[in-house]
């Protein structure tokens, strides 16, 4: 592993990492779980992350970045305090997943991948959460809520927008 001295990173996070490179027979293949972890962290991945983390896998930033572009669950820039995350995909689209969707984007006043002025809620289409036995579904953050309608969405979130969802800590 390259030496990183000077890290971005908690102790935690870093020693994490550490570990990680143990993990796999390949140290690329802890990219992944490391972007997410560092997601986690700091809200986002950032150029410093990007740089981080390319030097603890000896990768080029650009090596970094493709896989960074690849997956959706992954960002580049702050998400709000609460991440909001609507399934279109077929069981939720037939279920009612775009008027879910539709809704909150009137209710948030935001778009796809938009934040609210006051950094608290942002809003991503996403495919698939896995929930298809629910649906329509969406995700705050790591919990589900699902079988929605817009009357339960619209409680989902002034529970969040007043401190007591799910992951509100």
């Amino acid at each position: 592993m390259a030496a990183v001295t000077n890290t971005i990173f908690s102790p935690a996070t870093a020693a994490r990492f550490d570990r990680l490179v143990t993990l796999y027979p390949l140290k690329r293949s802890a990219l992944v779980p490391m972007l997410l972890y560092a997601q986690d962290e700091i809200g986002y991945v950032s150029e410093a992350a990007i740089q981080e983390i390319a030097t603890r896998l000896d990768l080029f930033d650009l090596d970094v970045r493709s896989v960074l572009s690849y997956y959706s669950m992954l960002r580049t820039k702050p998400a709000g305090k609460y991440n909001v995350q609507v399934c279109t995909n077929i069981s939720c689209m037939l279920r009612g997943g775009y008027e879910i969707l539709d809704h909150c984007k009137r209710k948030l006043g935001i778009g796809h991948k938009q934040v609210t002025p006051d950094g608290q809620f942002s809003l991503e289409e996403v495919e698939c959460i896995g929930a298809c036995c629910w649906a329509p579904a969406m995700q705050v953050n790591y919990d589900f809520h699902e079988e929605l309608t817009p009357e339960k969405v619209d409680g989902i979130l002034a529970e969040y927008a007043a401190g007591r969802g799910k992951d509100v800590k």
